[in-house]
């Protein structure tokens, strides 16, 4: 292994002991293994209904173009053909 890894290790170590237990597992991970492990926790969050829409912020300059209301229920967009012929 290259010697620049593992001093990375032992200072992720080192962190890890001064942590909590919790955090003591996460430190030690490689940076690869923490991306495998955050995409569990996001495939869980999206399998037990959690959606990746934004929170409304109604200070955005923009909230006034957004819709109101909730998302239709089949999860599309809400919007209708108006015209399916050529202009």
């Amino acid at each position: 292994m290259d010697k620049s890894i593992i001093l990375q290790q032992l200072k992720r170590r080192e962190e890890a002991r001064d942590e909590e237990d919790s955090w003591r597992e996460w430190y030690c991970l490689t940076p690869l293994e923490r991306w495998h492990e955050s995409m569990k926790l996001w495939e869980f969050y999206l399998r037990v209904g959690g959606a990746l829409d934004p929170e409304p912020d109604h200070q955005s300059p923009f909230d006034a173009f957004l819709p109101r209301g909730s998302a239709p229920a089949y999860g599309r967009s809400g919007l209708r053909v108006l015209r399916r012929g050529r202009v």
